[in-house]
């Protein structure tokens, strides 16, 4: 049964890369403006698990629910889509790109469905604002530190209006105090939205942003009981 109002669904995921489960049953559900934290040693299958619910991996077996939807009945092109327009995306290493300027690299979104530049780079300095990084428009990602290129990489999965923020490991690159700001602005940001975060992390200061984490062990999740 789909959780009343959740917006993201997965039941009993299963995936496997050769002999290797990654995912063994796996299940998930998010609510709008919601941040969940999946956690997890390594090689648990949370990633994996972020990857299928983004539509980037199909799972062998099970259902993935997004606005009611079944995503295993959207052709390649309708996923793309999805990823263009309805969902963000932040990785561990920002993934900028060097060539262009800060403003550039988060308007690139916009651009890439078919908004004009003016239109585009007005934006996206409006979501650098909220992030505190307009500042570095001009620059390019090599001429920033790790921790402002983090935050031009959040203004940049934010700038579509997401429904649905994927974070992996967003601060795993970076050191305790830049990371407990990225956090502190990605969770201000997208709650402000109303946009759910799936967050992936192995760290608990991490995860203590969320409202309710999930633990991945051996392809298997479990709903974890947060204590106030």
């Amino acid at each position: 049964m789909t959780p009343a109002g959740s917006l993201l669904v997965a039941h009993d995921l299963r995936k496997a890369y050769g002999p290797t489960n990654a995912l063994d049953g796996a299940g998930f559900n998010i609510h709008p403006g919601e941040v969940v934290a999946v956690m997890g040693p390594s090689g648990s299958g949370k990633s994996t698990l972020l990857h299928c619910l983004a539509g980037i991996v199909t799972p062998d077996s099970g259902s993935i629910m997004y606005g009611g939807q079944e995503m295993a009945t959207m052709n390649d092109a309708q996923r793309s889509a999805l990823r263009r327009s309805q969902f963000g995306f932040v990785f561990q290493f920002g993934q900028l790109v060097p060539e262009l300027t800060c403003v550039e690299n988060v308007a690139l979104p916009l651009r890439l469905n078919g908004a004009s530049r003016k239109d585009a780079e007005r934006t996206a300095l409006a979501r650098m604002e909220q992030l505190e990084v307009d500042d570095l428009k001009a620059k390019r990602p090599g001429e920033v530190s790790g921790g402002q290129g983090q935050r031009v990489a959040v203004a940049r999965a934010l700038v579509t209006d997401p429904r649905v923020l994927f974070a992996d490991e967003p601060t795993g690159a970076l050191d305790s105090l830049n990371g407990e700001r990225v956090m502190e602005l990605l969770t201000d940001a997208a709650r402000s939205a109303n946009a759910a975060v799936v967050l992936v992390t192995h760290e608990a200061r991490v995860a203590a942003y969320s409202d309710r984490e999930i633990v991945v062990r051996d392809g298997k999740s479990r709903d974890m009981e947060r204590v106030v």
